[in-house]
């Protein structure tokens, strides 16, 4: 990205004024990205901490597992276009001198977008490369604080009081012969030198104001805002539209069109449908394409209430987003039957008490959750879960479930939170494939892209499986965890208090 001198000012400027508060990537409330990478005979757990603005630094830390590494080196690239194949030169990750395995690493990302970081290792196993997709976008804007303001104000202020006061001496005193005094004339040219000096230096600041309140209402208006999700319920025919209203026609909606999405898991869409607010229903969807910009969905048999509604969708250059709604669904609505690939749980209430790690599955099964003894917000876990049969023992005939061992959703009481994941990371598949194959790695044992549908490894399937996640502040979360054994999906229901 070339940047003038012009430009490079005002980006300076606008890193001190603009700060991100909340994340637009394919969740909601969850800033960072979490990703597990298996590529040769390297295993890492990779958390990449999105900066606060955009132009910013990103950092990244490495957990390294595996064969033993001698050093990594990141380099950030877009995801997909011309600047994808021009990489500049890679920054090398610090090894911790109290623990060699643990890296740590900064990166400028200097546009919003679909990016990746691309790590090159060099150890025992040999030279590999692997990416890990990062959205990068700036959300809101954050007002400079109050003891920063006043400090600044004040050392503007001794800069006009400076300048008046230099041009008022030039003026009264610069052509004099030393010993002799300034006559009333030539105290009053400076006097009126003063002035002018002290209207100039108004008129500048004022100004200055003009143009700062321009570059922010421009940077403002170039935040990231996530499409809006429409919905219309009739019967149990669920359709749903993305986009946004027209802004000059009233009633009229701009959806965009389906060939604008990548197939995640074998679906345009993840839908997730929790009642609220006591979480005490959730419904993991997918909604199909009907026509060129809409999707549909026939829902099953849903009590009735209020459901917050989750879309997952995945843009062509690999951008997710996760856009949101509500739907009232009425009582005595008759639904259809649950999908053979949708997932569905029917938990107790939040206000009756929080669940424990061991959650009861309606047909005997028993799904245990290996819960840390602390959990701590912004820290990167690897979160795992077991199957457990109605005897006691392991769950055998597992199957992937949409391609993968499992998917998980981390949800806060209060909504403000979501994230949908996999036991690779956080990061959304088809980006991962985009950024892998530009790169010429496969990661985790799969093999590409196929029509949409991920192909996995032909390795058995355990009832054991991981999630790495951070939770992304201190509350309460409620966790949904789906597995599949046979032609059941179950889902796993957890409660989760952060510090």
């Amino acid at each position: 990205m070339i940047v003038t001198g012009r430009k490079m000012f005002c980006l300076c400027a606008l890193l001190v004024l603009l700060m991100c508060a909340n994340d637009a990537d394919a969740h909601v409330g969850n800033k960072d990205v979490y990703q597990t990478v298996a590529v040769g005979p390297y295993k890492l757990f990779v958390t990449v901490r999105t900066p606060p603005v955009i132009p910013g630094v990103a950092s990244v830390e490495v957990r390294s597992s595996g064969a033993a590494i001698r050093g990594i080196t990141i380099t950030p690239l877009p995801l997909t276009g011309e600047a994808s194949k021009h990489p500049p030169t890679p920054d090398a990750m610090k090894s911790s001198s109290s623990d060699p395995a643990f890296l740590t690493g900064s990166l400028w990302i200097m546009a919003s977008g679909s990016w990746q970081v691309r790590f090159n290792i060099d150890g025992a196993g040999g030279a590999a490369t692997a990416s890990i997709p990062v959205p990068a976008v700036a959300t809101n804007v954050l007002r400079f604080q109050g003891p920063i303001r006043m400090i600044l104000a004040s050392l503007g202020f001794l800069l006009v009081l400076g300048a008046v006061g230099i041009v008022t001496a030039a003026v009264r005193e610069a052509r004099l012969v030393p010993g002799i005094s300034a006559d009333p004339a030539c105290a009053r040219r400076a006097l009126i030198a003063g002035a002018a000096a002290l209207v100039i230096c108004t008129a500048a600041i004022y100004l200055s104001g003009k143009w700062w309140k321009v570059e922010a209402s421009y940077y403002r208006g170039g935040i990231h805002r996530n499409s809006q999700l429409r919905t219309h319920l009739e019967g149990n025919r669920l359709d749903l539209l993305i986009g946004d209203p027209d802004p000059e026609v009233e009633g009229e909606w701009n959806a965009i069109e389906n060939s604008h999405f990548l197939t995640d898991h074998g679906h345009l869409m993840h839908l997730y449908a929790i009642r609220w607010p006591e979480m005490d229903a959730v419904f993991h969807l997918h909604p199909v394409p009907s026509g060129k910009s809409g999707f549909s969905e026939t829902l099953p048999a849903m009590p009735a209430g209020t459901y917050h509604l989750y879309a997952d969708v995945v843009f062509q250059n690999g951008f997710p987003e996760t856009e949101t709604a509500t739907l009232t669904v009425p009582a005595g609505m008759i639904g259809a039957a649950l999908e053979s690939e949708d997932a569905s749980a029917a938990p107790q209430p939040i206000s009756t008490g929080q669940l424990g790690p061991q959650f009861q599955l309606p047909d005997g099964y028993v799904m245990h959750w290996e819960k840390p003894a602390g959990l701590v917000a912004n820290t990167p876990y690897s979160f795992v879960f077991h199957l457990i049969d109605p005897k006691g023992k392991p769950a055998a005939d597992m199957q992937p479930y949409l391609g993968m061992p499992g998917h998980a959703a981390f949800v806060k009481y209060d909504g403000t939170a979501f994230a949908h994941t996999h036991p690779d990371g956080s990061a959304a598949m088809p980006a991962v494939m985009l950024a892998n194959e530009a790169s010429g790695q496969s990661m985790n044992g799969m093999d590409g892209m196929a029509d949409g549908v991920m192909n996995m490894s032909m390795e058995p399937v355990s009832p054991t499986v991981a999630f790495p996640y951070g939770f992304p502040s201190s509350a309460a979360y409620r966790i949904f965890i789906q597995m599949k054994h046979g032609n059941t999906v179950e889902t796993g229901v957890f409660d989760a208090n952060v510090q």
